[in-house]
């Protein structure tokens, strides 16, 4: 009699195994792996100067560039236009101005925008060679003669100035680019000179002036020309030849 065996059971299926969820971050990990397994294939000197670009790179985006600048040669003459704000009096003075710096001499004529009672205007000539400045009103063309106290201050950026800023005024397509320079020291925090000039040319755009820690006088300067036209303007007319030794005042 046979017996019959019964046939062994089939095992059972197992299902493929899933592969392993990535979490996030994986492939931006795997990444720098990559990379720093790159960064460390390169020499040092390589690897210097790889990290030498790119930091070069930043600075010159962020105007970096312009920390190693150093002051431009302003003009040595010209002609223009200036306004001066008193901030101690609240006064704008608009006047047209002949600066000339080899010969330290300055003219100033002041403007008139309007007509103001019982307001007077002048014409300056400072001669800092000689120490004297003449007051000429303009109607009467009345004189006086006052000497010159301060020493000669010309409209340039002093070689030993401090780098401040360098920026744009005004929006695209119709800017110019500016540096601002001061007089501030590394013992002494707060300057008492700022002065503004353009990159290009190293023409005068703004000053400013401080004294015991607050602002005295600001000028804006615009409309410049190179060169004098007329020299004459700094000779003095012949009404200051009788001078008179006090300043006069600009009210009536």
């Amino acid at each position: 009699m046979r017996v019959r065996r019964r046939a062994a059971p089939a095992p059972p299926r197992r299902r493929p195994a899933r592969p392993p969820a990535r979490r996030a971050g994986w492939g931006a990990r795997r990444g720098a792996r990559s990379m720093a397994r790159a960064a460390g294939g390169l020499r040092l000197p390589a690897l210097r100067l790889l990290l030498g670009l790119l930091l070069g790179g930043l600075l010159l985006r962020g105007g970096g560039a312009a920390a190693a600048a150093e002051p431009c040669q302003a003009p040595r003459q010209w002609e223009g236009r200036t306004v001066t704000y008193e901030h101690g009096t609240g006064r704008n003075t608009r006047a047209a101005v002949s600066y000339d710096g080899p010969n330290q001499r300055l003219r100033i004529l002041e403007e008139r925008k309007a007509l103001i009672p019982c307001k007077k205007f002048f014409e300056y000539i400072l001669l800092y060679k000689d120490a004297v400045m003449f007051q000429i009103e303009q109607v009467t063309k009345l004189c006086s003669k006052i000497a010159l106290t301060e020493p000669w201050d010309p409209y340039d950026i002093p070689a030993n100035s401090t780098y401040e800023d360098q920026y744009y005024i005004g929006g695209p397509g119709d800017e110019i680019m500016v540096q601002e320079w001061s007089d501030r020291k590394p013992a002494r925090k707060l300057e008492s000179w700022v002065g503004v000039y353009t990159v290009k040319d190293c023409y005068p755009v703004h000053e400013t002036y401080t004294k015991n820690y607050s602002v005295t006088t600001s000028t804006r300067f615009f409309d410049l020309q190179l060169g004098i036209a007329d020299p004459s303007v700094f000779i003095p007319p012949s009404t200051c030849q009788t001078a008179q030794s006090r300043k006069m005042k600009d009210e009536c």
